[in-house]
């Protein structure tokens, strides 16, 4: 089991050119009050400066042939590698605000029923603002120690080694391969653990494109692990007009309106079309996991105020060339 004295973990990061933030992380995690950690990094064919980067600090790298990778192989490749029991994922633009994250994120294995823990997610200046109401949508500010429902995601995640060797991830969907195994978890007796604790920046820029890409990857794999949902032309008017209200509410109250609206207006239209695109049988979903994903955060004012932890933020090198 994982240890309760001295935490242990291996750390698993699926990477392909990622040499922008990749650096920060593999700093913040050098920051850690964890120290005895492994660092696997999973490149599928990085042409940039990834794999020197991760090196560097001293990684493992394993190797995927691009043809070949899909999410949950390379997850099931880089935690194969892994030495300890506790495997924490990683994507390699994330990076830790706390110097206790990874102790955050696997004190709740102490209880030998928790299969899985996540963390809080949040962007930065650079995130679409779209992007951080989904965020604040997703990674409230209370930990909830038994989460009872299978939401959780892989960009700041930890599972037993000793349970995904029963379980590997599935290798055959487009995404959401999370959310399959916490499913599965669940389904065995076991339970999952957020920390809102164990927070990490999380930074997308993507072309519309590639949001439209996303979503609906992700919509294809949610109609395999729910056969019976549903996605239709009315939900995608609806909710991309309810999401973009929110949205511009909230812009409007942080004064950001004037900087956002565009990038407001195509990231909720390229999220549901690629939704609606992505679903196309038919059914119910169950209303957490729905309400999880899709519906608006509330108008609550700009934000709920972050609880003050006591504990100083890493302060990174500026050495990033973030522009």
């Amino acid at each position: 089991m994982c240890p309760r004295s001295q935490p242990s973990c291996s750390v698993v990061i699926r990477a392909y050119n990622e040499e922008k933030w990749l650096g920060r992380l593999l700093e913040g995690i050098a920051h850690q009050t964890v120290k005895q950690v492994e660092v696997i990094l999973v490149d599928s064919g990085s042409t940039d400066r990834t794999v020197e980067i991760a090196k560097s600090y001293g990684a493992q790298i394993v190797r995927i042939e691009p043809q070949e990778f899909t999410f949950g192989r390379s997850l099931n490749r880089g935690i194969a590698r892994a030495t300890y029991e506790c495997v924490v994922i990683a994507s390699a633009h994330v990076y830790p605000v706390y110097p206790d994250w990874l102790e955050r994120l696997l004190a709740p294995f102490g209880d030998e029923r928790i299969a899985l823990s996540y963390g809080k997610q949040r962007g930065n200046e650079y995130s679409y603002f779209s992007e951080r109401q989904i965020f604040f949508q997703w990674y409230g500010e209370a930990t909830n120690l038994r989460q009872d429902h299978p939401f959780c995601n892989n960009a700041n995640a930890a599972i037993r080694r000793s349970l995904w060797q029963q379980h590997p991830y599935d290798e055959t969907l487009s995404g959401l391969e999370d959310i399959a195994w916490a499913k599965w978890a669940i389904e065995q007796g076991y339970s999952i653990a957020y920390v809102a604790e164990a927070e990490i920046i999380h930074v997308h820029q993507e072309t519309p494109r590639a949001v439209y890409n996303r979503y609906r990857r992700e919509a294809m794999a949610f109609k395999r692990l729910f056969p019976q949902e549903t996605f239709t032309l009315k939900d995608f008017l609806r909710l991309t007009s309810s999401n973009l209200l929110a949205d511009l509410w909230h812009a409007y109250q942080s004064k950001q309106l004037k900087q956002h609206w565009k990038d407001i207006f195509w990231f909720r239209v390229m999220q549901f079309w690629g939704t609606y695109r992505g679903y196309r049988q038919a059914g119910p979903l169950t209303w957490q996991l729905r309400q999880t994903f899709y519906y608006p955060r509330r108008f609550i004012g700009d934000r709920v105020p972050t609880p003050n932890r006591n504990v100083e933020p890493i302060r990174y090198n500026d050495h990033l060339d973030l522009q």
